[in-house]
């Protein structure tokens, strides 16, 4: 059985869909609340759903049938500002999760961020090293939260404490593809784009204010859901992988070259407007993300991943012009 916190949400309900597809048991963990969060999970059988605060009840009950536990839970709006709203649930909770993985002896893939890099000035290297990782300068709360789970997993490793038997932090770079329409204002760009485009009015996206990027300019890692899923389902199959891994495609591209590849799945003619970015956006606005993807590579993964073009073709129409677009 994998338990999997965060089951209901975009990444996590992603990794649910892939499980139950080859009929393994899946326990989730989340809150659906009253919208339609719940139909992330409608196509897929499940053991269970269990709210975060019967996570260990749950657990200590069916020790011996956890199989892993990946932990995708988090308050992950940016935008976020309750700090301690932040700790509990995004370093506190997975505090506590490594420690019933370790005791338990049960492997633990959890969500760290690229956030935690900031504005990508001291470089987007994955590494454990505590003096490198604490180089780090995240533009947010949520990432300042991600950075604190990571930097405690790290004095974990250096001082030899006892640890899961595999496990593996995940740095998701910018992640788009189906199931994220719960998100709202913090889903991905191109389903914005997508929405506006569908809307009859011009894909907006913000003017540069940096003299090194044209309005458009500004780069990204994006990287199509399918291929997290894939990294994941790989480590789950490969248990002598353990450590801190970016997960992007290692390749920058400009939000001019997203918005193209929307109009093209479409098949329309590019209609695009730059308007300015938001004056309380700008003094943490990213302007280049790149994923390093070496270490994973060094570890052994080695299928390709998914090119922009060819991952928001298969988004646009698999999924959001289709009449049931969920996974």
């Amino acid at each position: 059985m994998y338990f999997v916190t965060g089951g209901a949400g975009f990444i996590g309900s992603n990794l649910v869909a892939s499980l139950s597809a080859r009929d393994e048991r899946v326990v989730v963990c989340d809150r659906l609340g009253d919208q339609d969060k719940w139909r992330n999970l409608a196509h897929h059988d499940l053991d269970d759903i269990v709210a975060p605060e019967r996570a260990f009840d749950l657990l200590d009950a069916r020790v011996d049938a956890v199989q892993a536990v990946v932990h995708m839970g988090a308050i992950s709006a940016t935008t976020e500002t309750d700090g301690d709203r932040l700790v509990e649930t995004n370093f506190r909770l997975s505090r506590d999760l490594w420690r019933w993985c370790t005791q338990h002896e049960v492997p633990l893939i959890y969500a760290s961020s690229a956030a935690t890099y900031g504005d990508g000035a001291r470089g987007f290297e994955d590494t454990e090293d505590r003096a490198a990782l604490a180089r780090f300068r995240p533009l947010n709360g949520y990432g300042w939260s991600k950075q604190l789970f990571d930097r405690w997993v790290a004095r974990e490793l250096a001082d030899g404490a006892a640890r899961p038997p595999q496990w593996a932090g995940l740095k998701f770079f910018n992640v788009y593809g189906p199931n994220e329409y719960h998100k709202g204002g913090q889903a991905s760009v191109p389903w914005h784009l997508f929405q506006q485009i569908q809307a009859g009015g011009p894909a907006k996206l913000f003017k540069s204010h940096h003299p090194d990027y044209p309005d458009g300019g500004q780069l990204r890692d994006f990287v199509y859901v399918d291929d997290c899923i894939a990294v994941m389902r790989w480590l789950l199959d490969t248990p002598r992988v353990s450590g801190l891994f970016n997960v992007g495609t290692g390749r920058a591209r400009t939000f001019l070259a997203l918005a193209h590849a929307v109009f093209d799945a479409l098949d329309r003619e590019p209609d695009i407007a730059f308007v300015p970015t938001p004056e309380r956006l700008r003094p943490t606005y990213q302007y280049f993300t790149q994923a390093s993807m070496e270490k994973l590579r060094k570890a052994g993964y080695d299928t390709p991943f998914t090119e922009l073009e060819d991952g928001i073709a298969a988004y646009v129409r698999a999924y959001l012009t289709a009449p049931d677009p969920y996974r």
